[in-house]
């Protein structure tokens, strides 16, 4: 052994004292290491905490609300008027709609994207994106998001966050649509909402909170002050996260304002929501309770209450469920109070319909399923780990 290894080594010779003094740094711990993993264990925990609660946050809300909803009907009343009174050909029809809305939805998308910059795909691949996104949505709520812009970023080999940000202008889109129904049924409905808060001590209660000017002021304070958070706080590392969110935001948008064919994304817009529409007053024929409604001519045959029914449960969306399961429910019960139907006819009617939307939606999932798993070429072999980049997402 020459000089140089006998320097790095303990002696082990009896009696003899080692020689520690090349080696003590060996034997104390790294104060660099030991905090690096007590950081990273920090993030690993924070990071998968906030995926449980992504996803059980909805689910505990939906089961929380279902179990809310059952307590206050009689569960054999509505599974009676099911079955004696509903006409299953109209939920029929319903299915259908579901199906096509998708289908234009998806078309439209691909429209968005190729503004971005990204290729042309088969016209089915844009129909899988959006069942695909809606099924993984009713059993993994958000998640049918970040798989379709990761599906598509894999597939078309381009930026994920160009594909984020025409799904963001997208959904933001229909949150503008959304705005203007609620504004037009608010106007239309207003003797309807008059007469339920005149006549019920929710409804009171609800316009003695809005008339009352404390709440008011305490929504500007809020205002106020997350503005001045925003604006005196720049610095911060979650108001440029916001920032950057904002922008990309704003980019989705700007997509929409200066593609070519924004006449036909706006078509596309139209016959999407009155296909939306359609789904649930083509469910008033199906029920002998909100049959009446579409033959009363100060009803606007039916399409005030399918309008406002419509408006409710597209709001109640925005609430964090499985595929809207439980605050759907509830919304659509509410909105249907508003024009005499009791609270057993209205969980009937929400949960035929929701049920059999689910249906659709889930068969749809399945059909997206296999066409991505069969898909040859450039998009067989960028989809192998899609679901778990999603997850990541």
């Amino acid at each position: 052994m020459n000089t140089n290894d006998t320097s790095s080594h303990i002696s082990t010779s009896p009696g003899a004292i080692p020689d520690v003094s090349t080696n003590t740094s060996s034997l104390i711990p790294s104060t660099t290491s030991v905090s690096d993993s007590g950081h990273s264990y920090k993030n690993a925990v924070r990071e998968y905490l906030g995926k449980g609660l992504r996803y059980v946050v909805p689910l505990v809300i939906s089961v929380c609300l279902l179990i809310w909803l059952f307590h206050k009907v009689n569960f054999h009343d509505v599974v009676t008027t099911v079955k004696d009174g509903c006409n299953f050909c109209w939920i029929a029809v319903m299915m259908l709609l579901t199906m096509l809305s998708r289908m234009i939805r998806g078309v439209r998308w691909g429209l968005q994207l190729r503004a971005a910059g990204v290729k042309r795909m088969p016209v089915v691949c844009e129909w899988v994106t959006i069942w695909g996104a809606y099924a993984l949505n009713i059993v993994f709520p958000q998640l049918g998001e970040a798989w379709r812009c990761v599906f598509v970023s894999r597939r078309e080999k381009t930026q994920l966050s160009t594909v984020i940000g025409t799904d963001v202008g997208d959904r933001g889109s229909d949150l503008v649509v959304i705005l203007v129904l609620l504004g037009v049924s608010l106007v239309v409905a207003h003797p309807f909402i008059s007469d339920f808060i005149n006549r019920y001590s929710l409804g009171r209660d609800m316009r003695d909170i809005t008339d009352d000017p404390v709440v008011w002021i305490g929504l500007g304070i809020v205002v106020g002050g997350l503005w001045a958070i925003l604006h005196f706080c720049k610095t911060m590392i979650w108001v440029k996260r916001l920032d950057t969110n904002l922008d990309r935001i704003w980019d989705g948008f700007k997509v929409i304002f200066t593609m070519k064919k924004w006449w036909l994304y706006l078509l596309l817009t139209i016959a999407i929501w009155v296909c939306y529409f359609l789904q649930t007053y083509v469910v008033f024929f199906a029920f002998p309770f909100t049959h009446k409604l579409i033959t009363d001519p100060h009803m606007a045959y039916g399409l005030i209450p399918g309008l406002v029914v419509f408006v409710f449960g597209s709001m109640s969306m925005a609430i964090p469920s499985n595929g809207g399961l439980g605050p759907w429910n509830l919304a659509i019960m509410f909105a249907l109070s508003l024009f005499g139907i009791s609270n057993t006819e209205g969980t009937a009617f929400s949960i035929v319909m929701w049920s059999c939307q689910a249906i659709m939606i889930i068969a749809l999932g399945v059909f997206s399923a296999i066409y991505v798993s069969t898909t040859s070429g450039k998009g067989g072999d960028t989809t192998q780990n899609t679901s778990t980049s999603a997850a990541k997402a």
